[in-house]
């Protein structure tokens, strides 16, 4: 069968129709007093947010934050200095037909990062979740659903060749115990554990400036999930695959430990010549009845946040350290777990938590 001719969507009204705020405006440092978290930061950290809009936000009571909520941008362009869109780039969103491709929202924030001076980071060409019924359903054969898997990272890595510092190539493709996901990620299940290799390769030819990352949950300890990821990077890298880094999204509860072990973990991969990365970190809690944290709820998560931050500072291959979202009211953790909230280091309202001025202040006295 030949390839399905593509289709651009570029969705331009809603584009341009966002306004962009400056940096220089947005987030002023006075009197030489860092202000905000970007200006805070050490040279060359990048301190970045996810951008809310698509997937759980097209169900909730709030229009598309990220195009409607000027505050909202204000506050995004202030204080970030990388923007990781949270749904924009995912199979769903981006491609939701065969041969078709939503643009509109994902060329908006890349513009918004260059405009307000944010590097961007991509996110995820090759996931089992979040994937269109088109692509799921689907009666393709393996040439098929390669050329698929093909086509459409060279699109989307093309389309930003050069204006993307990072991109999650493979998310979340091994389960706790540190076995592949053969059953749920329709790649590795119909392709074999090669389509991973193949799809940084293809990553890479169609921006080869563009950092290359692995990325997952609850491989912020050493285990036997990131053991697995040591193990199939360490072999793809010697096989010569372009594979530049190891993530660990950082989505942590208080009613679990903290992981200990985290810069060590994250040592060990730097090791390999691997950057290293935090890039989806959130503390969520199980809220009282009246749903307002406690003060103690307030300083673990304080401390939780630095905790993750310190480790990565802590380690010189790790200058990315993203939050998944930074508004309480914007935030993906009360939809997916019930009664838990407050993961955030913003209230609604965008005053600010105690984890955000601990976040602020461990990264002005590494920049000082």
């Amino acid at each position: 069968m030949k390839p399905a001719r593509v289709i651009i969507t570029l969705f331009a009204a809603v584009t341009l129709s966002i306004p962009l705020a400056p940096v220089a405006s947005a987030a002023p440092d006075t009197g030489g007093h860092k202000q905000t978290l970007r200006w805070a930061a050490p040279k060359g950290f990048h301190i970045g947010t996810a951008v809310a809009g698509g997937g759980h936000h097209e169900n909730q009571p709030y229009p598309d934050p990220f195009t409607s909520d000027r505050k909202y941008r204000q506050v995004l362009a202030a204080e970030f200095g990388s923007v990781s869109p949270e749904n924009q780039m995912k199979w769903e969103y981006i491609h939701p037909e065969r041969g078709r491709y939503n643009f509109g929202t994902a060329d908006a924030i890349v513009r918004f990062a260059q405009q307000n001076r944010q590097v961007v980071r991509g996110h995820t060409l090759m996931w089992h979740s979040q994937n269109p019924e088109w692509l799921e359903q689907g009666q393709f054969t393996a040439a098929e659903l390669r050329q698929i898997l093909r086509e459409h990272i060279t699109t989307v890595v093309g389309r930003y060749r050069g204006r993307i510092q990072q991109w999650d190539v493979a998310n979340e493709i091994f389960t706790d115990s540190g076995a592949l996901r053969t059953t749920e990620n329709i790649w590795i299940r119909e392709l074999g554990p090669g389509i991973v290799a193949d799809a940084f390769r293809w990553a890479h030819q169609a921006d080869p400036r563009a950092k290359l990352f692995f990325n997952d949950y609850n491989v912020e300890g050493v285990n036997a999930k990131s053991d697995a990821y040591y193990a199939l990077i360490k072999d793809l890298r010697a096989a010569g695959v372009p594979v530049h880094g190891f993530s660990a999204q950082g989505h942590l509860s208080l009613d679990y430990g903290f992981p200990d072990d985290l810069e060590r973990n994250l040592k060990r991969f730097a090791g390999l010549g691997l950057e290293t990365a935090l890039t989806e970190v959130d503390v969520r809690m199980t809220l009282p009845a009246s749903g307002v944290p406690t003060e103690a709820q307030l300083r673990q998560q304080a401390d939780y946040y630095q905790r993750m931050l310190v480790a990565c500072l802590n380690v010189s291959s790790c200058r990315s350290f993203t939050i998944w979202g930074f508004v309480d009211k914007y935030s993906w953790v009360p939809v997916f777990f019930q009664g838990q909230g407050a993961a955030t280091v913003m209230w609604d309202d965008f005053t600010r938590k105690p984890a955000y001025y601990v976040l602020r202040s461990t990264l002005a006295k590494r920049g000082a």
